[in-house]
């Protein structure tokens, strides 16, 4: 029997053309003219990247470093500057809101907002950002010249350690032979936009393990760029190695799934609209090539840095408390080289460690501390201390609210929340020279970032069970919380990053002046500093003995002003050649991490330079070098 069709009424506003819709006065169009076609979100998304972009380049010649005060960069930053960042932000949202169906324009605002933030010292500065970051320079320039690694010489200013763990510096001597450069100096201060490019496809990869929502991952991507204040992207063995250590956790998070352990997480009706099922489960001989294949880059790690492996270790441990990743192999695999290493070509250093860790072991507080005295002084400095408490518990709340809020994308993502708070229990063993706190935060940002756009980034399908009215209350608040966040982040970003740069630039005079006093300096011969924290600190350092005198706490400091110059001679071995040499740099480091009391630097030269047990060799306004006069000569 067949059904007849029943003809369509022609009420309703859904059969007429669009120009006789009820309140559509629109006169039709002209016959042969072509309708006007509305620009969509993707058609402008390019214009505010141009935009963004040209105010930067204008702002570039304006930023004032030569002449940076007591809040470093910040007060030299143009208006222009901060409108380029607000247009980035604004082009972001914009390329965000259709990043499923034009994932690359996010992308292109990731590297843009890369090059804005972090890009300035490389294109501006005429001298190496981070006075401490010359040290690998001359750790490569050691290694060129005498072409040999000695991981058992004692060498001062803790320099033995470079020769331990030599992997990043072999690579930068390679690229400096391959490249025909004179020396990685070249180079180094554009090593912030390289890292960051090398790992922003690793934070993909990892986000993309854990959503679908490429909203959900260029947000984590943006997030991350802005939280990353830390300063540990500088040319140094722990920017490399944290690329391979997130390197691994991709490919362990995508390919180490154990069969039948999926469960419900492969049920797209239980997860979150924006979670991504659980990967295909792999067999024992599909884990057992990854292994082989995830070992160089192991190996890699371990011949590159210390704490690194131990947060790698760390972190596939934590994988043991989920069903999907209680592999025992990889963990076994990368405890086995990290111990081969330690006890071979780091066994100084490790042993050493080791005589440490019952002074150390439990000792939360001071193992949490930053730097060596913990106590930043003086307006820029300040501002920029509160400015990292501030960023850390912003992205704290913001992925504890997801945590909590997104119950579903948490179950399916909790791998990488375990991964980024492993670290956490290493502030009960050691201060790392109170590098600890920066190192747990770095170590846990990946997931921390991730959890935290997802409380800003409202799920594309609606949450089971929500009505229409609380799907769209969570839409707008989204639409108000996500800029407004990303702004603050952004804010939250430049003090912690640039508010002590009176510290980490130096005039290339000031360069000059030390590398003239160290190449004179006679093989054997002390170089005393009241910190290393300066340019060419330890040019040489094979030659020459190191003492940072005032690397120490701030009463003992305040005991040694009282006779500098007798303190000094008391430690100088007898009939040891002996040169102080101090800066301008020194000036503003020992002054901003208040080693020093104020005023205490300008007391420390001017006594020393008044002492007849020294003489004035050279004498600037940005630094002098004396000679210590030996009573024996």
């Amino acid at each position: 029997m067949q059904q007849q069709s029943v003809p369509t009424p022609v009420t309703g506003s859904s059969t007429l053309p669009p120009a006789k819709r009820t309140g559509d006065h629109r006169p039709p169009p002209e016959a042969g003219a072509r309708p006007r076609r509305r620009p969509s979100l993707p058609d402008l998304a390019p214009l505010p990247l141009f935009l963004g972009v040209g105010l930067w380049v204008y702002a570039l010649p304006r930023i004032g470093f030569r002449t940076m005060g007591e809040y470093g960069l910040l007060d030299r930053l143009p208006v222009v500057f901060f409108a380029a960042l607000l247009v980035l932000t604004g082009g972001f949202l914009l390329a965000l809101r259709r990043a499923g169906t034009s994932p690359w324009w996010p992308a292109a605002y990731c590297v843009a907002m890369l090059f804005a933030l972090k890009a300035p010292p490389a294109v501006l500065y005429d001298s190496v950002r981070y006075p401490w970051a010359s040290k690998h320079d001359a750790v490569v320039d050691a290694l060129l010249a005498n072409g040999e690694l000695r991981p058992y010489a004692a060498l001062s200013g803790n320099m033995s350690a470079y020769d331990q763990w030599p992997g990043f510096f072999g690579l930068n001597a390679a690229l400096v032979r391959s490249f025909g450069v004179e020396s990685a100096a070249g180079y180094l201060n554009w090593a912030p936009v390289l890292l960051g490019l090398l790992l922003m496809p690793v934070l993909v990869l990892l986000y993309r393990t854990f959503t679908e929502d490429w909203r959900l991952v260029w947000a984590g991507v943006w997030i991350f760029q802005l939280a990353n204040w830390v300063g540990q992207d500088y040319l140094a063995p722990q920017g490399f190695a944290y690329i391979l250590h997130l390197t691994v956790l991709a490919v362990v998070l995508r390919h180490f799934v154990l069969p039948g352990s999926a469960g419900r997480l492969r049920d797209r009706t239980f997860l979150d609209p924006a979670a991504a099922a659980v990967p295909p489960p792999t067999g024992r001989r599909q884990r057992a090539v990854c292994v082989l294949i995830l070992a160089p880059l192991i190996l890699a790690i371990n011949a590159s840095h210390q704490l690194t492996p131990v947060m790698l270790c760390v972190s596939l441990f934590a994988l043991l408390f989920t069903r999907r990743y209680r592999n025992y192999g990889l963990l076994a695999v990368a405890g086995a080289l990290m111990l081969a290493w330690d006890l071979t070509m780091g066994r100084p250093l490790f042993t050493e460690t080791l005589g440490t860790l019952r002074e150390s072991l439990g000792e939360l507080t001071r193992n949490s501390r930053a730097g060596y005295a913990g106590r930043l002084t003086g307006p820029g400095p300040e501002l920029a201390g509160q400015a990292n408490v501030l960023m850390v518990l912003a992205i704290a709340v913001l992925a504890a609210s997801a945590v909590l809020a997104r119950r579903r994308l948490t179950r399916s993502a909790l791998p990488l929340l375990l991964v980024s708070a492993a670290p956490l229990p290493l502030f009960a063993v050691n201060d790392y020279g109170g590098e600890m706190l920066f190192r747990v935060y770095l170590f846990g940002l990946p997931g921390a970032a991730f959890f935290a756009a997802a409380a800003l980034v409202p799920a594309a399908g609606a949450a089971r069970g929500a009505s229409a009215r609380a799907r769209a209350v969570r839409r707008r608040v989204a639409a108000v919380a996500l800029p407004v966040t990303l702004v603050a982040l952004a804010a939250g970003f430049l003090p912690s990053y640039y508010g002590k740069e009176t510290m980490n630039y130096t005039q290339p005079a000031e360069t000059a002046l030390v590398t003239r006093a160290v190449d004179r300096a006679p093989e054997g011969s002390l170089i005393l500093a009241a910190t290393g924290s300066f340019p060419k600190a330890l040019h040489r350092y094979d030659r020459l003995e190191h003492w940072f005198f005032a690397e120490q706490e701030l009463p003992e400091n305040e005991r040694m002003l009282a006779d500098p110059a007798r303190h000094l001679a008391d430690g100088i071995p007898p009939g040891t050649r002996a040169y102080v040499i101090l800066t301008h740099t020194q000036d503003v480091y020992t002054a901003g991490e208040g080693l020093l009391p104020p005023g205490g630097f300008a007391t420390l030269r001017g006594k020393l330079a008044a002492s007849p047990l020294f003489t004035v060799v050279e004498e600037h306004p940005y630094g002098v070098v004396l000679e210590y006069r030996s009573p024996a000569r």
